[in-house]
């Protein structure tokens, strides 16, 4: 270890994680377990008022998990963590811990399209409104705000268009306003991005994808940065005033810097319920320790494929943030060096129709609603993911009619470039 302290890929196999006291166990234990025993009733009485941590029951936390929670913060540079079923799971837990009926969030209008489902119809019942901005214009964000406005949304790398975002600019919006900054770091994971050095406070996940990396569990995560003062404007109650069930503590005062987590937790988790299970934790804390070899190789694999691709004759368009000539390639040199992610669009020039006969004729390619995987997959947003959106919000999204979205695998390249030809030949 460094005198700076342990470097990424010993976070990713270490971070969180002690032998098992009793058993000796390398490998963190799967804890399949419903509750926990108390010590005594003073034992149980603390841990319910918040006065001592500790497990209770898995709905609210479990040892596998925590291990992963300390991981993801420590990848991430945050304070603390709350892992969850799902990133959709995340999501609601976030702005549910800051928002009230009545109030508005402004978001990114490129972003997954479940994001976008979820932001502009399923919040809608709890009285929560979304505003759109356009990524590529921080000022854009700001001309949406007003005095209901609780927090702004981007992702680090948009799905499924690739784009980065400078995040630094609309950080700058959010303190001007004194809004906290959530960024979706699903795409560009840690290794690529940490997006609390650039002024972000609150990073969510789908660790579903690269962060798990094998398809294989499901899972969501909030990184608390513990930069936000939720006290300073009495906009955030569940934060800044006393709360009735915990005896009258006030979370921010008792937990400082990661009180938001603290709170997603116990009043978002402990009542919603969308708890990650044991097993998922366990898979997706294991996935995490080969995050930086993935990553790289991820990313190697799709800048030979999206170098490919532009010289084809039947592809329009690639977009993809690590070839020189992108029009997003100076924003991933500063925030990206190590590579541009392995997820990517590209435009068929005889357009809807050929995008589904190309994933229809690919065979080593896996066609499904998924992202960062081992495996290479492959999906046509506009019949399917983003099927819901209109024409214009589909567009927006960089998910228009010749779209065709690749998540680019840690196959041998040269295999992923003969599946594509082959189909590319039959379109």
């Amino acid at each position: 270890m460094t005198k700076a302290g342990p470097g990424f890929s010993t976070l990713a196999i270490h971070a969180g994680a002690q032998p098992d006291p009793t058993t000796g166990a390398r490998a963190t234990p799967i804890y399949q377990t419903t509750s926990f025993v108390f010590n005594d009733a003073d034992h149980a009485a603390a841990l319910f008022g918040l006065q001592q941590f500790g497990n209770i029951y898995t709905r609210i936390m479990n040892p596998t998990q925590a291990v992963l929670e300390e991981r993801i913060a420590a990848l991430e540079g945050g304070t603390a963590a709350l892992a969850v079923a799902s990133g959709h799971a995340a999501q609601l837990l976030v702005f549910h811990t800051i928002m009230r009926p009545g109030d508005n969030f402004v978001a990114a209008r490129q972003l997954y399209g479940g994001s976008v489902n979820q932001f502009g119809q399923a919040f809608q019942s709890f009285d929560w409104q979304v505003r759109w901005a356009d990524c590529a214009d921080p000022e854009s964000f700001a001309k949406e705000i007003d005095g209901r406005t609780k927090a702004i949304f981007i992702e680090s790398l948009a799905n499924p268009g690739g784009i980065f975002v400078d995040i630094a600019a609309v950080a700058e919006v959010a303190r001007r306003h004194g809004l906290p900054l959530i960024v979706d770091n699903t795409m560009a994971t840690p290794y690529l991005v940490r997006p609390l050095e650039h002024g972000a406070d609150i990073v969510v996940h789908s660790l579903t994808k690269f962060i798990g990396g094998h398809g294989n569990s499901m899972g969501g995560i909030l990184v608390d940065g513990g930069t936000f003062d939720w006290s300073r404007s009495g906009k955030y109650p569940l934060l800044s005033k006393p709360r009735p069930e915990y005896g009258g503590i006030v979370l921010h005062q008792a937990f400082g810097n990661f009180a938001f987590a603290v709170a997603a937790r116990v009043l978002g988790l402990r009542d919603f319920g969308p708890a990650i299970s044991p097993m998922n934790a366990f898979l997706i804390q294991t996935g995490v320790e080969t995050l930086p070899l993935r990553m790289q190789r991820h990313c190697d694999n799709a800048h030979a494929v999206a170098k490919w691709l532009a010289a084809q004759e039947k592809v329009s368009w690639v977009r993809y943030a690590g070839l020189d000539g992108d029009p997003n390639h100076a924003l991933q040199q500063r925030y990206s060096p190590k590579g541009a992610g392995a997820v990517f669009t590209f435009g068929l020039k005889d357009g809807y129709e050929a995008g589904k006969r190309f994933v229809e004729a690919l065979e080593m390619f896996s066609h499904l609603a998924n992202i960062g995987d081992t495996r290479s997959l492959v999906i046509h947003p506009a019949s399917t993911t983003h099927r819901q959106l209109t024409l214009e919000q589909q567009v927006s999204a960089g998910a228009g009619p010749d779209v065709v979205r690749l998540s680019i695998g840690i196959e041998d390249v040269e295999d992923i470039i003969a599946d594509l030809d082959q189909a590319l030949a039959k379109v």
